[in-house]
């Protein structure tokens, strides 16, 4: 946890000012039971009405100014630690941003976010804590025993008794509840991780009518985190009676003992009621601290996950060696080159590519088919680096992906992935995802040439009509000619469409391919497609059978040389169409 004290450093004057104010606040704490004790020894006791109003009006003034200083002290403490968890929530984003898809793997994407939002909450709320108690605690310990010991050092050894047994009973907790903590963060991610499940594949649940199951699912994973929050509570509820009962003795032993004193003329009634106040305040200084301890465990295990995200490094790293001159203009025309291609995904038995090698030219349209499992969508995500090829080179322009600075080489791709993943607004501000810049006529042109213009207008709303969350309220079809526009208004060199028209009726394919090839005839293109129908017209074919290279050529080629490809085409196609 101390490592990400490195975000406080931005605010190190605010925390210094909380500080500050909460040490004028224990001082202030620690002059009120002198006064009190002044105001009854020589006061009440003497029954000096004039003294009592001018040391009451004091106490009054010094209380006020504690509770300025406490106010103060909180808004201050808020303000630092609450600018610390924007800080580490915005680094963590823009971490998690350069991570590849193998890294959100690994973390799995339930985690980080609970990473990203729970645990940076835990660690805010210590922090938030901690600058008050890690001042006013040792302060109003030390300087409580210091004041006990002048008022009456034999007195005070009660209170010097009891400290050690709050102390192991602080140090019991701290050492029991870490493990505990650490593991309610896990099964949290356990919960989210499952509901995440239960809410994006709630279609899929109803279809095969698995509600039951998942229920079953949820309320297993909701006991286990359960179980373990109320062993945490159990921990607490057993602990803070303990030393509530601690310091109720020692007060008894105060009073005790305190009666003698007085009685033998060595302490008088005023001093004994400030004794007290002292014994209360380096008891409830301890059980502010056993508090911290309680949180910390939490919040260390916390900031273990935090550091864990922050540690990781991406496992691609950006390119510096494509600069902006001549032949590296973003619109300009770009081959895409697969050279002896291998990758595997990680802890798999088998590469998904085996020495895959292809070009693919600007004014021409590559398709990519074969198989489930092929390779197919693998291949297409190599292209804007998603992943790394394990051997051999992918190069775009002749150059290495790898040389390019990754904004610069994806913001020369116009991606349309399998899943049509659409985001909460309009339906302009969706196409404008493409290309934050796009007029409207490029919208417009945009939605025209994917073939969403027709039923976009039927809209009331038009273009501003409002999209769902991830396109709730459109079918498969809209979507994807939606996501199929936000590419187009991109207007990059290297247009991938990754089994993009699958959810188009025949009609609409055409014409969409059509509409295409007049648009962008002069990128370079490629289709993914399970469809013999969306490939056919293409310039060249890259028929994969299991993540290797069966056959390149056009349509015709591959029927006489490509015995896969006659396989696909002969399970999809009567002899007439094939003739």
């Amino acid at each position: 946890m101390i490592r990400l004290l490195a975000f406080l450093k931005p605010y190190r004057w605010q925390v210094a000012v909380a500080l500050a104010l909460v040490f004028l606040q224990s001082l202030a704490e620690l002059v009120l039971p002198t006064l009190m004790a002044d105001i009854v020894n020589k006061g009440v006791v003497r029954e000096d009405l004039a003294y009592i109003w001018r040391i009451g009006g004091l106490m009054l003034l010094v209380a006020g100014l504690g509770g300025a200083c406490s106010v103060g002290a909180s808004l201050w403490s808020a303000k630092s630690a609450g600018g610390f968890a924007r800080d580490l929530r915005s680094r963590m984003f823009s971490h998690v941003e350069s991570f590849s898809l193998r890294e959100f793997d690994r973390l799995g994407t339930a985690s980080l976010i609970t990473r990203t939002t729970n645990d940076v909450q835990q660690v805010y709320q210590v922090l938030t804590m901690l600058m008050r108690v890690m001042v006013m605690a040792p302060m109003m310990c030390i300087g409580g025993v210091i004041m006990a010991v002048s008022i009456d050092a034999t007195l005070a050894l009660t209170i010097v008794a009891i400290i050690p047994v709050l102390a192991i009973l602080i140090l019991i907790l701290f050492r029991k509840a870490g493990p505990l903590f650490r593991a309610l963060q896990i099964k949290l991610d356990t919960l989210n991780r499952v509901l995440r499940e239960r809410l994006t594949g709630v279609r899929v649940i109803r279809a095969f009518n698995r509600s039951e199951y998942e229920q079953r699912r949820f309320e297993g994973a909701n006991r286990d985190l359960t179980g373990t929050a109320i062993r945490i509570n159990r921990l607490m509820a057993l602990t803070m009676p303990l030393m509530t009962l601690t310091v109720n003795v020692a007060v008894l032993a105060i009073v005790w003992f305190g009666g003698f004193r007085i009685e033998a003329g060595h302490l008088g009634v005023g001093d004994l009621m400030a004794f007290i106040q002292y014994a209360w305040q380096i008891m409830f200084s301890l059980m502010f601290a056993s508090m911290m301890f309680i949180l910390l465990p939490r919040a260390q295990a916390s900031a273990i996950r935090i550091n864990e995200v922050l540690d990781t490094k991406p496992a691609l790293r950006d390119g510096h060696g494509v600069t902006e001159s001549g032949d590296d203009q973003d619109h300009a025309p770009l081959a895409v080159e697969f050279r002896q291609v291998t990758f595997r995904y990680p802890g798999a038995e088998m590469p998904a590519l085996r020495n895959v090698s292809f070009t693919a030219r600007p004014g021409e349209v590559t398709a990519i088919i074969g198989g489930t499992g092929s390779g197919k969508s693998t291949l297409i995500h190599l292209i804007p680096r998603f992943f790394d090829p394990d051997e051999g080179q992918v190069l775009v322009g002749g150059k290495d992906v790898r040389e390019f600075p990754l904004a610069r080489l994806r913001g020369r791709i116009g991606l349309v992935s399998q899943k049509s993943i659409l985001f909460s607004g309009t339906v302009a501000e969706n196409i404008r995802y493409g290309r934050e810049d796009a007029t409207d006529e490029e919208v417009r042109r945009a939605a025209e040439v994917a073939q969403a213009a027709t039923f976009i207008e039927e809209w009331k709303g038009g273009y501003d009509t409002i999209i769902e969350q991830g396109g709730a309220n459109l079918s498969g079809g809209q979507k994807q000619r939606l996501t199929i526009a936000r590419a187009l208004v991109r207007k990059a060199a290297i247009y991938l469409f990754d089994d993009s028209f699958s959810a188009l009726d025949y009609k609409t394919d055409v014409a969409l391919r059509r509409a295409l090839r007049e648009e962008i005839g002069g990128a370079t293109v490629i289709v993914v497609a399970q469809r013999v129908s969306t490939v056919m017209d293409a310039d060249r074919i890259v028929v994969l059978d299991q993540g290797e290279v069966a056959g390149i050529g056009t349509h015709r080629e591959l029927l006489e040389t490509c015995e896969v490809y006659r396989e696909i085409v002969a399970s999809q196609l009567s002899e007439e169409e094939i003739a």
